[in-house]
């Protein structure tokens, strides 16, 4: 097999402007995130952090990726491999840990704190694109944000009871899902999108709905975090895949919200 037919092969199966997504390349993604955990694990016990301490300063990536799709969505930005899977991810995600390597040597060398200069550098990332997302529909955030409000209201006072949601950063997680859940309801029923990974598609059309995706998220987010915090003792590998699964809501869930609000 020639390089020429290596990359046909990739470009068909696993390129977003080509196949979308698939239980092939949904699987592939899968299990290359999965390594990808284990050497980023790897990263923080040799610089000495916690990926508890970046869930607020990677927001603004969080952001710049997810925006910068929904501006290619929404045709204001050109459609490119850069900026579709797994190309968008694949250029955050170096960004981000490139930032995070020089915000550690910055810190030890200046004394700057290594979280607010991560938390700087990705906010300017997303000045152009929160320029060019201009239009933005009040209905649809309205639509989105109140029960997604709604929904994590009534989680932070069932945290008051139960310890696995007292923990602020667990509350993070499923919310940062609901919001997914939020905007992919608000999207497929109301405005005539459809769902693009595998699982979920498969459920919203089983239920005609894609109300489906609260439930959904909630069965898999609560018992994924149970078996976290019961189970896993290591705080750095603990916290990583906490850190993986906070992404996995937030990214798709800003991006279809914004995608959403700037094309209706």
């Amino acid at each position: 097999m020639g390089i020429d037919s290596i990359i046909q092969y990739i470009h068909e199966n696993f390129v977003y402007l080509h196949p979308g997504y698939t239980t092939y390349n949904t699987i592939v993604f899968g299990i290359i995130l999965g390594l990808v955990i284990l050497l980023i694990i790897r990263m923080f016990r040799w610089i000495d952090k916690d990926p508890k301490d970046l869930f607020i300063p990677l927001i603004p990536f969080i952001f710049f990726g997810s925006s910068a799709r929904a501006l290619v969505d929404n045709g204001i930005y050109p459609l490119t491999y850069a900026l579709v899977t797994p190309g968008i991810y694949i250029l955050t995600g170096l960004t981000a840990i490139f930032t995070l390597l020089a915000s550690v040597l910055i810190e030890r060398k200046i004394g700057w704190d290594y979280r607010y200069v991560i938390f700087a550098v990705g906010a300017a990332m997303c000045v152009p694109n929160i320029y060019y997302a201009q239009h933005i529909n009040p209905v649809v955030v309205f639509q989105v944000l109140a029960p997604w409000a709604l929904l994590t209201a009534v989680f932070v006072l069932i945290g008051r009871k139960w310890s696995l949601l007292k923990d602020k950063f667990n509350l993070s997680i499923l919310s940062a899902h609901l919001l997914d859940a939020s905007s992919t309801f608000i999207a497929v029923d109301y405005y005539g999108y459809g769902e693009q990974h595998v699982l979920p598609n498969a459920l919203t059309q089983l239920a005609d709905s894609a109300i489906i995706m609260y439930p959904l998220k909630i069965a898999v987010i609560l018992p994924a975090l149970y078996i976290i915090d019961t189970y896993v003792e290591d705080k750095t590998i603990r916290n990583m895949l906490k850190l993986a699964i906070f992404i996995l809501g937030l990214a798709p869930g800003i991006r279809n919200f914004l995608s959403l609000a700037m094309g209706t």
